[in-house]
């Protein structure tokens, strides 16, 4: 899948514009080469045909020259002689085009600032979706399985090689370094989603993101985990909907366990 890149690479949008800029020059040449080889054979032309009729075999032969076809109709000596003229022109041409062109689209900056513009385009109709911020462990679990319970799942991260993975596992993803994660947030369409998860291992940057999200939102679900009640009254003062003790749960776990084997002890 793809991945939107709030620090998007500046070079990417350059090279494009830069390239289409080459690109018009070259055609402008190849235009004006075939005016020039038109108008050559069109002087050139010692035959009694009329003038429409030289105007159209001229052009019929300068398009077979710029687009390399070879097609010509029958020269006589001088036109034979300026064509050779024309054909080194269309050579220089094309050595010329082919230098300036070739592998100026071919940059990772190039494919990171087409993919943004492809996040653009989905992530302007998404809705109704959940975001899972961190695809550590437990995020990449926790999207996995909101995904095959048949919900559309954004990804938050903030390092390339999570991004990486999120999207090879088939998830949008939106990446941003740490000190830009509001703009990761605020990209994230929190306005139109179903809930927020989530999963980093940084207790501090959970609370910062859902302090910022339930203020981009405040009736967002947030779902986050806390280390011990504490935790949960600061996370549920900042706007979570659930917090989730890990270690109440596994100690739970535990116990439970324990007691059902107990239990089955003659």
């Amino acid at each position: 899948m793809w991945i939107f890149r709030v620090d998007e690479p500046r070079l990417g949008g350059i090279r494009i514009r830069e390239w289409h800029r080459r690109a018009r020059h070259t055609v402008g040449l190849l235009f004006l080469l075939l005016g020039g080889a038109a108008t050559g054979l069109v002087l050139l032309d010692q035959t009694n045909a009329s003038f429409p009729t030289k105007v159209f075999a001229a052009l019929w032969d300068g398009v077979n020259l710029v687009s390399t076809l070879g097609d010509f109709t029958e020269f006589n000596q001088p036109q034979k002689i300026f064509m050779l003229l024309a054909m080194f022109a269309t050579l220089l041409i094309g050595g010329f085009a082919v230098s300036r062109l070739t592998g100026m689209l071919s940059g990772d900056d190039v494919m990171a600032y087409r993919e943004n513009r492809v996040m653009e385009g989905k992530l302007a109709h998404l809705a109704n979706h959940v975001v899972v911020v961190g695809f550590h462990s437990p995020g990449e679990l926790v999207a996995n399985s909101l995904r095959e319970a048949g919900q559309t799942v954004l990804i938050l991260v903030g390092d390339q090689d999570q991004a990486n993975r999120a999207a090879d596992r088939g998830h949008m993803v939106v990446l941003g370094s740490p000190g830009a994660f509001d703009d990761v947030l605020k990209g994230a369409r929190l306005d139109s989603a179903k809930a927020l998860v989530v999963t980093t291992p940084d207790s501090n940057n959970n609370l910062a993101i859902t302090l910022l999200a339930h203020t981009l939102n405040a009736s967002l679900t947030i779902v986050v985990p806390g280390e011990n009640p504490l935790r949960k009254g600061l996370f549920e003062s900042a706007g979570a909907s659930g917090v989730v003790i890990v270690d109440e749960i596994v100690a739970n776990a535990l116990v439970g366990k324990l007691t059902a084997r107990v239990e089955e002890a003659p």
